[in-house]
């Protein structure tokens, strides 16, 4: 049997919905949660919605959604809608759908953990020792090797750009200013400077792990030390002097301590990860 924020279904159907409860203003529901994000439609925010459901482990892979005249009564929404929310989280990896079967979670392994929105989704169920250690150990694989690829080859401006990220990190280390934008930028910009497009589109990945950190509350996001700081430092003067194999050694230090951080402030116990990881 399957309940439905109260109410029984027949036994034919297989799963059931984990809504907390239903919006007393039905169809105009989904405007008041606009103000906590993006939402821009009613499809944006079923898609929001049914997204962390899946991704916080409420429906598991393999699992069957409700159906979707449930859903939509549920709701208050129109078929249209759901259908096209379902459209954005089939696009994202994380549903599939057959006719006459319904529409079911896909394996983890099959989600696109680079798609922003699963990535703070992720960021924001909960995550694990080791989606934070998958997370780091992506960033290990890329960002030494752009910085390498920058103190070689960067331009001019691109480097100007690395630059002006870090003074303005050294002006709002105290908290006061926009901190994590300064440093999104300064990791963004050093992506750019490889003048690679698709290392550099890399930069939203960094910036979701950055933001998705800073709005969780880790300490090391909302404000940085001096030593910290130095680490970012010696980063862009080794990028400044163009000394490749410096830069990329210095950068895998500085995510090697992010992560240290990340690691204290989810109370997780340290890990060594495997060798390899360490062979830059």
């Amino acid at each position: 049997m399957k309940r439905i924020a109260g109410k029984t279904a027949g036994p034919a159907r297989t799963a059931a919905v984990p809504w907390s409860a239903r919006d007393q203003s039905g169809r105009a529901g989904w405007r008041e949660h606009a103000a906590d994000g993006p939402i821009r439609n009613v499809h944006d925010y079923l898609a929001n919605k049914l997204g962390r459901e899946i991704v916080g482990g409420i429906y598991q892979p393999g699992e069957q959604l409700p159906n979707e005249i449930d859903l939509r009564e549920h709701l208050s929404v129109s078929r249209t809608a759901l259908r096209e929310a379902y459209r954005v989280l089939a696009a994202k990896g994380l549903i599939s759908s057959r006719q006459n079967v319904g529409t079911r979670v896909r394996p983890r392994s099959e989600w696109n953990m680079l798609d922003p929105e699963v990535l703070i989704w992720s960021l924001e169920s909960g995550p694990s020792e080791q989606f934070i250690v998958d997370l780091f150990d992506l960033r290990q694989m890329i960002e030494p090797a752009a910085a390498a690829r920058a103190a070689r080859q960067g331009s001019r401006d691109a480097v100007a750009e690395i630059e002006a990220a870090f003074d303005e990190m050294v002006f709002s280390k105290d908290g006061a200013g926009d901190l994590i934008g300064a440093d999104v930028r300064f990791h963004q910009a050093i992506l750019s400077a490889t003048h690679n497009p698709l290392i550099g589109t890399l930069g939203a990945l960094i910036h979701t792990a950055l933001v998705g950190s800073f709005k969780m509350g880790w300490p090391s996001a909302a404000t940085m030390s001096d030593v910290r700081l130095t680490q970012h430092r010696v980063v862009l003067e080794a990028i400044l002097t163009h000394s490749p194999e410096d830069a990329r050694a210095r950068m895998t230090t500085l995510l090697d301590v992010s992560m240290d951080d990340v690691r204290r402030a989810l109370r997780v116990p340290h890990v060594a990860p495997p060798a390899s990881s360490k062979e830059r």
